[in-house]
C-alpha cells in the first residue's frame, strides 16, 4: 500500500505547529492519536522522519539541558515547515476527495452489478472467532 511512514510527516509538522516545541517522545504519542492509517509508526520512523524534516529546513532542534535527567532534544517547526504542512493539507485534501469519489463510484458498480446477496466479511484461513474455534476442538477427529 505504498510508503504509509510519507504520512507522518504532516502529522508531525501539524503537531509542531499546534504545540509550538515538543520532545520526540511527546510527539510520538501525540502521533497514535492523529495518525492518517492504522499502521503502528515504530520510533526509528518518527525520528528518521523528523531528521529528514530538519534536514529539508522544515523543522529545528536543539539539546534541552535544564531540568533533571538527560539532555532531551526539543524540535520546533520554521516558517518554511509551515508553507509545506499548507502544501500537504493541499495534496491530502486532494487525496482525500479522489479516494471518496472512488469509493461512491467503485461501491456502486459493485452493488449494482452483483448478482449475489452481499456476502459476509470473509476470514482469512487459519482465523477462527471463539465459537468456530470452540466447535473445532469439540469435533472427534
Amino acid at each position: 500500500m505504498g510508503n504509509l511512514y510519507r504520512f507522518v510527516e504532516p502529522v508531525l509538522l501539524f503537531l509542531l505547529k499546534r504545540k509550538g516545541r515538543s520532545y520526540g517522545y511527546e510527539l510520538a504519542a501525540d502521533l497514535r492519536e492523529h495518525a492518517l492509517t492504522d499502521a503502528s509508526i515504530e520510533a526509528a520512523a518518527l525520528y528518521k522522519t523528523l531528521r529528514q524534516l530538519e534536514q529539508n529546513d522544515c523543522v529545528t532542534s536543539e539539546w534541552d539541558v535544564t531540568g533533571k535527567g538527560p539532555a532531551k532534544r526539543v524540535y520546533c517547526l520554521t516558517p518554511y515547515g509551515e508553507e509545506h504542512l499548507a502544501e500537504w493539507i493541499t495534496v491530502l485534501d486532494h487525496v482525500a476527495r479522489s479516494m471518496t469519489r472512488f469509493v461512491r463510484t467503485a461501491g456502486k458498480q459493485a452493488r449494482d452489478e452483483s448478482p449475489y446477496e452481499p456476502a459476509a466479511p470473509r476470514r482469512r484461513p487459519g482465523k477462527r472467532s471463539g465459537k468456530t474455534a470452540e466447535l473445532a476442538l469439540a469435533r472427534p477427529r
